[in-house]
């Protein structure tokens, strides 16, 4: 019986893929990655809805090194969705030569998206991905030239598919006829295609891209997230959800501000590597967590700070900061 690594997003495009060939009676796996930026958590899901396994690779640091110089640069926010693709592929073949499958499957629609998806695209990522003889794409085989499965008969061609272009009603259509009810929206998943998240990585690779690391990403999830100056950074917690989730990535580096006298928002004052924060940036900080605190109208404020692992904490008598000068440091 022939062998398929199928890659997961955990959309419906790629779950569809799989299940094609599955319906062959080929024997299919799932191989979803994980990164930084994108987990595995639908792909679980999508796999158990099609009964087929999961593998699920992590694969964050070298994810997180390609986004910040992508070889083929960015798409509309900060997803250098041609470059991603022929990593994992890449990372898919060599899966496929260690444990015996005889081809991989992607759910990519021929354009679907215009600059990631259009014929010249799909090529790059075959080309760049070492394995350009070894990939198949179902749900647009009838419009692309026929691959080696199907010439060698390991694929019945007349099984596969022609779709083409940004509707997906053919998708959903096919999703119902195969009995899979339950699938993400397109808009979800990968955190690189959010234009509010990727204002921020953008933000971090331009101040600190050298030691930006998985950890600043997390960071880049969580509240309000203000540029003070070009070494410093304040995020600012909304509730307090946010603000269980923050003292999750609190590191001793991090100053962590509150106002003395009344409740409020918990600040922590983020610095580049190196980089002790100055009396402007601590007073700075200090506004913005008197702003989002009960006493945001008053003329003069006294705000904590320390690190986490000080005994004492050191105060600061601020003016909340004006709305107007947040909203021109606020990412």
């Amino acid at each position: 019986m022939a062998r398929a690594l199928a890659l997961m997003s955990g959309g419906l495009d790629s779950v569809l893929a799989a299940k094609i060939i599955a319906d062959q009676g080929i024997e299919v796996t799932g191989l979803c990655f994980k990164s930084a930026f994108f987990g595995s958590k639908n792909a679980e899901k999508m796999a158990a809805q099609i009964g087929i396994p999961l593998k699920v690779v992590d694969f964050t640091d070298e994810h997180l090194a390609m986004t910040k110089k992508p070889k083929h640069g960015y798409g509309k926010n900060m997803n250098p969705c041609i470059d991603c693709h022929a990593m994992m592929l890449n990372y898919a073949g060599k899966i496929m030569e260690e444990e015996g499958y005889d081809f991989l499957v992607t759910g990519e629609v021929l354009n679907q998206r215009p600059m990631s998806q259009n014929y010249k695209s799909l090529e790059i990522v075959k080309e760049e991905s070492g394995y350009e003889d070894k990939i198949l794409r179902p749900l647009s085989a009838l419009n692309l030239p026929p691959t080696q499965m199907e010439l060698s008969g390991m694929v019945d061609r007349s099984k596969l598919l022609g779709f083409n272009g940004k509707t997906r009603k053919p998708q959903m259509a096919l999703a119902e006829k195969l009995g899979i009810v339950e699938y993400p929206s397109p808009a979800g998943g990968c955190s690189l295609t959010e234009p509010n998240f990727a204002a921020r990585l953008k933000d971090l690779y331009e101040h600190d891209k050298e030691n930006a690391d998985a950890h600043d990403v997390r960071l880049l999830r969580v509240g309000r997230h203000f540029r003070l100056t070009d070494k410093a950074k304040a995020i600012s917690t909304r509730n307090e959800e946010e603000y269980k989730v923050l003292r999750e990535l609190i590191t001793d580096d991090m100053l962590i501000f509150d106002t003395a006298e009344y409740s409020g928002s918990t600040v922590v004052l983020k610095t580049s590597k190196g980089h002790k924060a100055s009396k402007d940036e601590i007073e700075l900080a200090a506004a913005i967590a008197a702003r989002y605190s009960k006493a945001r109208d008053e003329e003069s404020v006294l705000v904590k700070y320390k690190k986490q692992k000080d005994s004492e904490y050191e105060f600061v008598r601020v003016k909340p900061a004006d709305d107007g000068e947040l909203k021109n440091m606020m990412l």
